[in-house]
């Protein structure tokens, strides 16, 4: 499979659309086994700081390995690598866009090193989590 992106500097993945939903995360904490009242009980979560139930951060990411995962394929799921760092929780009802951007293409023997700025904001255009990931691709994955 072809990369779904030019493979050059400043180059954009295709984004990737999410809504965040309540049963969404009830799912996320039956699959991790994290029922954290912060996430499953609003009437708890309400009562707190954060006013409301929020998806675990973990839910979050796997939306942008998703989105990484659609435009490079297995060689993101086989290989690759990310630095993130959350920055605000994303909330049921949130519509999340997951965002990357080629900031590095080295040749390096037989491997192209890629190095993507990935965003994940928020209906209202906050930052959910930022963040870099790296990539190898074999010189015969980079076809487009």
């Amino acid at each position: 499979m072809g990369l779904l992106f030019e493979l050059k500097e400043g180059a954009s993945l295709p984004e990737l659309n999410k809504t965040i939903t309540q049963p969404d995360i009830n799912l996320y904490a039956e699959a991790s086994r994290d029922f954290n009242p912060i996430h499953i009980d609003e009437e708890f979560a309400k009562n707190t700081p954060l006013g409301g139930t929020i998806a675990h951060g973990m839910l979050v990411l796997a939306y942008v390995s998703q989105m990484l995962t659609d435009a490079i394929g297995i060689k993101w799921l086989t290989g690759g690598k990310l630095d993130a760092r959350f920055k605000t929780p994303a909330r049921p009802g949130d519509t999340l866009t997951i965002s990357g951007r080629v900031t590095k293409v080295q040749e390096a023997g037989s491997e192209t090193l890629l190095s993507i700025d990935i965003n994940c904001r928020n209906q209202k255009d906050e930052v959910i989590i930022s963040g870099e990931a790296f990539v190898k691709l074999g010189n015969d994955d980079s076809g487009g």
